[in-house]
């Protein structure tokens, strides 16, 4: 019997929580379409399902990855959207540290031929939200002054890129190593560890900025109000790190969007969409790295089974941009 190779978390830990197991490489059911997984990014989504910090957990064992990228394998009987050798990809939420990977046909965007694996991985997730945030919620448009707290990582660098193609004047948070980057996508950085980010945007922008796009934690959130002009709008879009922190996070919502203080925020999550809300905006990102408009930035790439290794990296808080797992024909 052929098998597969996946990496499950057997329990809440750090990355030697992450073991390699086999699998049955079984035939796909009716309208489920088995994928080789070509890429797959790893995210703080990961990290925290790991570690255990979020209100709502999946079951142990599980497999993370929370997106892939992959060509399809083989499909079960009544599939009619995709075919043997389409090359996909789809926002998983688990599953994706593995050789292959089962899933229905309604789930998947095609991804065009030429594009570097790794690189359009990185789009499934990171981009979208960044491109989302942007372009549906907050509704920017050139010249609006933003700050992006976190502003050198994975979804950070993406909304740096996506800043710059829509002319926003940009502010962003992020260590001293890591300023060059903001700065080559023409962003102000600023020092979080030793700089009181609303003193110098109080300094900078004394009217206030039009946008605050958090996906921190929420001791940013009364910090970032702050520096909000008078209708101006904090987007957050970070998962709370427990059900108490979802809860002060909710009633943080309610209690600024009811006071008469002219500012607001909105939420975001991807778990509020579906895969027809977001074809549209992922073929606009695949035209966008295929006009080399956006380079999304892979800081390091692993092999799928070394996925332990890719996440203590990125859990060492120095990567700029993404970490992306590739199949071993990739490296």
């Amino acid at each position: 019997m052929p098998t597969y190779k996946s990496i499950i978390v057997t329990e809440r830990g750090g990355p030697e929580a992450l073991q390699v197991v086999e699998n049955e490489l079984r035939e796909p059911g009716p309208g489920e379409v088995r994928i080789r997984i070509l890429a797959t990014p790893v995210c703080q989504d990961d990290i925290a399902a790991r570690v255990g910090n979020r209100p709502f957990l999946p079951k142990l064992p599980f497999v993370p990855g929370y997106s892939i990228l992959g060509v399809v394998d083989a499909v079960g009987r009544e599939v009619t959207e995709v075919a043997v050798g389409d090359r996909v990809a789809a926002l998983t939420q688990l599953g994706g540290y593995a050789e292959y990977i089962y899933l229905g046909e309604d789930q998947f965007v095609p991804v065009p031929e030429a594009l570097d694996p790794a690189e359009a991985a990185v789009l499934i997730l990171n981009y979208l939200v960044a491109y989302q945030v942007l372009h549906h919620v907050a509704q920017v448009k050139p010249g609006d002054k933003v700050l992006i707290v976190g502003a050198s990582g994975g979804v950070g660098t993406a909304f740096l890129q996506l800043g710059q193609l829509a002319g926003l004047k940009m502010y962003g948070l992020a260590s001293p190593s890591k300023h060059h980057i903001l700065a080559e996508y023409g962003a102000i950085p600023i020092d979080y560890h030793t700089q009181d980010f609303v003193e110098v945007i109080d300094q900078a922008e004394p009217a206030g900025l039009d946008f605050v796009f958090n996906g921190m934690g929420d001791e940013y959130l009364t910090r970032g109000l702050k520096v909000l002009r008078r209708g101006g709008t904090l987007v957050h879009y970070g998962g709370p790190e427990s059900l108490s922190g979802f809860l002060r996070l909710m009633a943080k919502f309610v209690l600024v969007n009811v006071l008469p203080n002219g500012k607001s925020i909105k939420g975001y999550g991807t778990h509020t969409g579906s895969v027809d809300t977001f074809k549209e905006d992922w073929a606009q990102l695949f035209r966008l790295l295929e006009g080399g408009q956006i380079s999304p930035i892979v800081a390091a790439r692993f092999p799928i089974l070394q996925a332990p290794e890719a996440n203590a990296l990125l859990e060492a808080g120095q990567v700029i941009g993404n970490i992306v797992l590739l199949a071993p024909e990739l490296l």
